[in-house]
């Protein structure tokens, strides 16, 4: 997963390579009174282009930000919500919605894995000194 946040690829169950952008990252209250972070992207896979809002509950963050002492960041958040998009696309679950918000299970998961991914970083970097 470590690789540019802002434009990647997902390939879906049926063999398709879809490319993602995200687009930005918003505080809900303020455009659908949501207590959420919602972040949008631009799918596309040939001519077909869609639109995605990944909703992130703002307790569910606050809540998982503590169980891993870690501070609740936009680059975070963002990474959670890329994991998302990537488990969307790979299982194509949800995908005939414009607006999704991530289930806390999916949450927690998607924050173990970037847990995961910035310790071998951390181990990576040790031993390349």
């Amino acid at each position: 997963m470590s690789q540019d946040l802002r434009r990647f690829e997902v390939a879906d169950p049926f063999g398709r390579a879809w490319t993602v952008e995200f687009r930005w990252q918003q505080n809900a209250i303020s455009i659908r009174h949501a207590d959420a972070i919602d972040c949008k992207y631009y799918i596309s896979c040939g001519e077909e282009k869609r639109e995605l809002v990944v909703a992130l509950r703002h307790p569910d963050l606050l809540k998982i930000a503590a169980e891993r002492g870690r501070e609740l960041t936009d680059p975070w958040v963002i990474r959670l919500a890329d994991c998302h998009v990537r488990h969307m696309i790979s299982t194509w679950e949800d995908m005939d919605k414009v607006l999704v918000t991530v289930p806390y299970a999916d949450l927690v998961r998607h924050s173990l894995a970037i847990a995961e991914e910035d310790q071998r970083e951390r181990e990576r970097l040790l031993t390349s000194r």
